[in-house]
């Protein structure tokens, strides 16, 4: 392969921008529903880096989730607060009906889906978060059909299970 056929390394560092961006989109799709509630359908998945810096949840889940928790936002949450400035959301859900309120940074978020739109975002890798600090990065944006059942607030979901198949001719 010569020189010319290889992808020049970027001096200009669109991966972040692009990170950034497409977190953007949950952060406004969070404020919107901490506004306005949750519109029709719509329900969002937020899988989160439970060990990194600033994620603040109870013990006992810490304990069941040591690196990664997925939580619904559907029927039952409360609370839900979005500082842009800070980087983090808060919400309050209930995990086998006791009452707990989370605080997770978006540089934490390695998914988002909404499912009833077939909807969604990966983020991968590492990027310097706002604060500096090492975050989840990388992201992809993906479009994605339900096709698993529906987690609960306590399960993860891989959203491998939400992909959209390529059509097969035939």
């Amino acid at each position: 392969m010569n020189d010319e056929a290889r992808q020049a390394e970027s001096l200009l560092p669109y991966d972040r921008w692009t990170e950034e961006a497409l977190r953007e989109v949950v952060a406004r799709a969070l404020e919107h529903t901490s506004v306005q509630g949750l519109p029709g359908e719509h329900h969002f998945y937020l899988t989160f880096r439970t060990d990194h810096p600033g994620v603040s949840i109870p013990g006992h889940l810490k304990a069941r989730y040591p690196q990664e928790m997925t939580i619904v936002l559907q029927h039952r949450f409360w609370d839900l607060k979005v500082d842009r400035g800070a980087g983090f959301f808060s919400v309050g859900l209930s995990f086998g009906g006791v009452p707990a309120t989370l605080v997770v940074p978006f540089a934490s978020l390695t998914a988002f889906a909404d499912p009833h739109v077939r909807y969604g975002l990966r983020f991968q890798g590492e990027v310097e978060d706002a604060v500096g600090l090492p975050a989840a990065a990388s992201a992809s944006a993906e479009a994605t059909a339900p096709a698993a059942p529906a987690p609960t607030a306590s399960q993860v979901v891989s959203l491998d299970a939400f992909r959209r198949r390529p059509a097969r001719d035939g």
